[in-house]
């Protein structure tokens, strides 16, 4: 006998670590696009702080007091006198103010008892350009296969935990919309993909017109995501995506849907609004037009998969909504819907 209550537990267990890790990698990204560190380096900084300040030995020695009255020592191969007698001009323009330039640090030569400017580290001049920590994490730095294979482990590892929850639990095939037959193969492919190409272009003028308003949408995943080679492409469209519909379409339709509604005799269509609802918060880092858009992308795929009690059909469906956005906008480049906007 099926075990409803035991998979809707651990359906809720896999929705809810889905969207907490949805909304840390949004919070990370929301942090790097600020480009500012917590305090600005080099203003205000206690010593250490910066990276600039001081070199590894200094930070295991004291350093040397500037005598305000006496100015900067010079090394002696550069004068022949003080550089305080008024007969002599001073060789180094801070001896007259005894101070050092803000933009320069100051490090202590114990070998011959001179002060030097510290050279930067090496990688520190990246650190300084951006204005951040070098502890800071940089999303955007990772590499395109970093991000692809993280996307894809973890949400390949959630469509195990649903898929093993499927078999302990003995959920019927049939309350996830899965049959094994021909038909439903045939059907699932033709109308997926017409359902599919239809979505694109329904979300594609969405988000168009949300734009228009004044609402932003954040493309900036997407971007990110995008390969630059053949291998990075094919890796994508044949490995990530498809791992990306199977596991949202298992949850959001298969699993909050078919099988709720299976086994508690709820509403599909009262299920249907709350996985959507979920469904939109998942893609926050869409911004305001994402969140409203995917949720009544979301709405659609569940209505779809009510009438044809089929998650093949959305499984498709989702797939090439996703493909299709990546092939037309950074694939190709062409912004077909642009037009919408201005």
């Amino acid at each position: 006998m099926p075990q409803w209550a035991t998979f809707a537990a651990i359906t809720g267990v896999v929705l809810v670590l889905l969207l907490v890790l949805s909304h840390l990698t949004q919070l990370s990204f929301s942090d790097d696009s600020d480009g500012r560190p917590d305090r600005p380096i080099g203003e205000d900084d206690p010593p250490g702080d910066s990276p600039f300040d001081e070199t590894p030995f200094e930070s295991a020695t004291e350093r040397s007091p500037i005598d305000d009255h006496a100015g900067t020592e010079h090394d002696s191969a550069n004068r022949e006198q003080s550089p305080w007698d008024p007969a002599v001009e001073p060789t180094d323009p801070t001896a007259t103010s005894g101070e050092t330039p803000a933009s320069a640090s100051v490090s202590h030569d114990p070998t011959t008892e001179r002060t030097t400017r510290a050279e930067p580290r090496s990688g520190d001049e990246s650190v300084a350009s951006s204005g951040r920590h070098p502890d800071d994490l940089d999303p955007a730095s990772l590499s395109t296969g970093m991000l692809l294979a993280n996307v894809a482990i973890s949400q390949g590892l959630f469509a195990l935990v649903l898929l093993g929850a499927v078999l302990y639990t003995g959920i019927p095939a049939s309350a996830l919309g899965v049959e094994f037959s021909w038909a439903y193969l045939e059907t699932g492919l033709l109308v997926g993909t017409a359902a599919g190409i239809a979505l694109y272009v329904a979300n594609e003028l969405a988000a168009a017109l949300a734009t228009r308003l004044g609402f932003d949408h954040d493309e900036g995943l997407r971007e990110l995501l995008a390969p630059e080679s053949a291998q990075g492409w094919g890796l994508l469209l044949g490995g990530v995506l498809p791992i990306i519909a199977v596991f949202e379409e298992l949850l959001f339709r298969a699993a909050l849907i078919g099988v709720l509604s299976a086994g508690f005799d709820i509403s599909p269509w009262l299920l249907a609004v709350a996985s959507s609802i979920a469904f939109a918060l998942g893609h926050g880092m869409q911004g305001t037009v994402g969140i409203v858009v995917t949720g009544v992308l979301g709405f659609v795929l569940a209505a779809i998969f009510i009438v044809t009690g089929s998650l093949l059909v959305v499984v498709v469906a989702h797939y090439w909504i996703n493909a299709l956005e990546f092939v037309i906008h950074e694939g190709v480049g062409l912004e077909w819907a642009k037009t919408i906007e201005s």
